[in-house]
């Protein structure tokens, strides 16, 4: 395979330096598009029979006061958002058409960025990124062949700055509610000597969070250097981040949600006989990731392009827990805090044995993620083909140190109390072409092997062993239509198969075996000087869906199961409607049921067969607009809402795991000012969210556990839930000088 791979590379830059001698084409005009070859290999055009939305930087741009890429994306169609910090702030997260963030496949500059073992996206390592974005595009259901894990509800692609011809420089500052603040400084040298373009960004990030301790420290780099000659573009990009954030994953109980919403119950500390002494100032996630980028785009002649990426990205860091002997043991009733659990036997302290202790505890990841892709278009005016590899290799280390402990067990600062290692490879084929017919019909084509190689050795942060050693070869179809009715009106058709292996948690929990989606989309796009409307039917559905059980392990992530089979069935539709020179609407509804077939669940000691249950997280409405005007060119005001339906969190359709449904809205105020002296212009920005102050919780989870003491004899399954309380009325405000 990695033979394959290296001859593949070899003949590309070969043909690369060779290119040299053909047709030129001019440097101005040929900018942009070759920074669009990054990612022309995992995105679709306009009239592709794909269901997709676009976001340029300047759209961005509107709302970018340092919130998260997730809730900068909250009003496109189907999309749901949430944070742990309750500000857009620190964790955050994503689902589109009810399918969580690790399902969501997401790439940048055609890199994966999903963690190869937990398939998440962790925003949080790449604060500001949305300051070096130069467009996105968000594809709804499996969408065409991408790199890296499955698209199981979208897949999210994401193009970094392009080159500037021209030097510029500016600086933001932002503040706002709960104390966030937010500086970047960005610039770029412009074409120096037609040729070379150096460009970075640096950014800090903080804030006190909506929920108590809940804060964030944020910092984040970019930078780039750009070589473009005629067809040829050479990019090498860095960019990275570090996060220090008090952990809010453990959410609160109904009652604390009427009474003290903004409770975090992490980090309890406690006396041997129950008495709460407050809590641990260190109770933090801290992690660092680095990304290292290099691409070569090259365009020959009218027809023939490539594109070569490497990619290596560094990450490390841990989460730090005070571990409460009282708390673990009589409430959380777990074994972590005895020394039996750290491999230790009990110790006299002053005569009295000891079995257990309090102690802290930072859980390690250590890993390194190499990539290598390459890929060929071709391109008249009757064809378009692109074909390429991919291959990817993840190491990573899984450990456990103990820096304290009150009593003394044997332990030193340091000592490692579990590790494991988790090797994943991966390499991928794919050769996709749209066919245009003629002037009304084009047929598309979508083929893509993918070949998964996934083992494990030592323990889990359990101190259970986990020895894995799966592999898993794929084969994802797609294929679809296009009919142009007129020139304002045009439908598309189209079918994909997705298959996608499970992730590290999943193998802990027993599960080994791979789930597989179908996916029909049904289009109809209209589009006038004036009015664009986007209306799409889709049918998924689902073999062996691993969905969210609802349940946390205890490190905060979800935990799944199989549901055997399932499906989701909606309609989508958005439009973007210009009523005069001034106002402009942009509303978006999606409308879905989402149901696992003939569902069986473990209920007081027996299985139980519930029949077509609801599939957790997944609202049958969300509902978006986007009000926006614009009294004079300077000057632009939108107001923003957002409507999200009830939703279960588990899938047993059970009143304690609903959610109910939630209606926020935004004010978003931009002014520039331009013709100043000194600067280009001046941009101000204000952000004012949940203007009406609604109480609102758009994430939680559910559990449940077979009581078999409380009756002896009897099993009775008790549930319980935990909500992810949302910040009421706040405000964030903005000021960009551009040079």
């Amino acid at each position: 395979m990695k033979k394959v791979l290296f001859y593949l590379t070899f003949v590309l830059f070969s043909i690369n330096v060779l290119a040299q001698e053909k047709q030129k084409d001019s440097i101005a005009n040929g900018l942009e598009k070759l920074d669009e070859v990054l990612v022309k290999s995992v995105r679709v055009d306009a009239d592709s029979p794909i269901t997709h939305s676009n976001l340029s930087k300047e759209e961005l741009a509107e709302r970018n006061l340092g919130q998260d890429i997730p809730i900068l994306l909250n009003y496109l169609p189907g999309v749901v958002t949430t944070t742990d910090a309750g500000t857009g702030i620190g964790y955050t997260y994503i689902r589109v058409r009810g399918s969580d963030a690790s399902r969501v496949n997401v790439t940048l500059n055609g890199i994966p960025f999903n963690d190869a073992e937990s398939q998440g996206t962790f925003w949080v390592n790449l604060p500001d990124f949305a300051s070096s974005i130069e467009n996105l595009q968000l594809q709804r259901g499996v969408g065409t062949s991408t790199n890296g894990s499955g698209a199981f509800g979208a897949s999210l692609n994401l193009l970094t700055d392009a080159v500037s011809e021209t030097a510029n420089a500016e600086i933001s500052n932002s503040f706002g509610s709960f104390g966030t603040r937010r500086h970047n400084a960005k610039f770029s040298t412009g074409l120096l000597n037609d040729h070379i373009e150096i460009a970075g960004r640096l950014s800090a990030i903080a804030s006190d969070g909506y929920v108590d301790r809940a804060s964030s420290d944020l910092k984040s780099y970019f930078l780039q250097g750009s070589y473009i000659d005629d067809n040829t573009l050479i990019k090498a990009i860095t960019f990275g981040g570090h996060e220090i954030t008090y952990q809010s994953w453990n959410g609160i109980d109904k009652t604390t949600l009427e009474n003290d919403r903004r409770f975090n119950p992490i980090g309890f500390q406690y006396d041997a006989t129950g008495n709460l002494q407050g809590f641990y100032e260190n109770e933090e996630d801290n992690y660092k990731q680095d990304h290292y980028q290099l691409h070569w785009n090259q365009k020959y002649d009218n027809n023939w392009s490539t594109n070569l990426g490497l990619n290596y990205t560094y990450g490390r860091g841990f989460f730090e827990q005070y571990v409460d002997e009282w708390y673990y043991g009589n409430v959380l009733f777990s074994d972590q805090a005895t020394l039996e659990f750290l491999g230790v036997d009990p110790v006299t302290v002053n005569g009295q044995e000891i079995t257990a202790t309090d102690y802290i505890r930072r859980r390690w990841l250590d890993n390194d993620f190499y990539v290598a892709n390459a890929s060929v278009n071709y391109k008249n005016n009757t064809l378009d083909v692109d074909f390429g590899a991919f291959y990817s290799h993840y190491d990573g280390d899984h450990f456990g140190e103990i820096i304290w402990t009150e009593n003394p067990i044997g332990f030193q600062k340091g000592d490692q109390y579990y590790f494991g290692n988790g090797k994943k490879d991966e390499f991928t084929i794919f050769g996709k072409t749209t066919y245009r017919v003629n002037d009304k019909w084009s047929a598309f084509l979508d083929l893509q092997g993918r070949f998964v190689g996934y083992e494990t050795t030592g323990d889990t942060s359990d101190r259970l062993p986990l020895e894995v050693d799966e592999n898993y070869d794929f084969f994802n179809p797609k294929l679809g239509t296009t009919y142009q009715i007129n020139t304002s009106n045009q439908l598309y058709l189209s079918y994909a198969r997705a298959n996608r292996e499970p992730r590290r948690s999943d193998f802990e929990n027993g599960i080994n075996s791979a789930e597989r989606l179908n996916d029909i989309e049904l289009g109809w796009r209209f589009n006038t000087n004036k009015t664009i409307v986007n209306t799409n039917v889709y049918y998924m559905w689902y073999k062996d869906q691993l969905v969210l059980t609802g349940a946390l392990d205890d490190v905060g992530a979800p935990i799944r199961a199989t549901s055997g089979e399932s499906y989701r069935l909606g309609i989508e539709v958005d439009a973007d409607i210009t009523l005069s020179d001034k106002f402009t609407i942009k509303p978006n509804v999606a409308i879905s049921t989402n149901k696992n077939k003939d569902f069986v669940t473990s209920r007081d000691g027996g299985l139980v067969n519930l029949g077509d249950t609801n599939i957790s997280y997944s609202p049958n409405i969300v509902a978006g607009n986007m009000f926006i005007y614009q009294p004079i060119k300077s000057l632009q005001l939108g107001f923003l809402s957002k409507f999200v339906g009830e939703q279960y969190m588990g899938n047993i359709d059970s009143e304690t795991s609903k959610l109910d449904s939630f209606f926020t809205n935004d004010l978003n105020i931009v002014y520039e000012i331009k013709d100043i002296p000194v600067f280009k212009s001046i941009v101000l920005t204000g952000l004012i969210n949940n203007v009406f102050d609604v109480e609102y919780v758009s994430n939680g989870y559910f559990f449940t556990f077979d009581d078999d003491f409380s009756n002896p004899g009897t099993v009775t399954t008790v549930e319980g839930a935990g909500f992810y309380p949302q910040a009421g009325i706040n405000f964030l405000l903005g000021a960009t000088l551009k040079f």
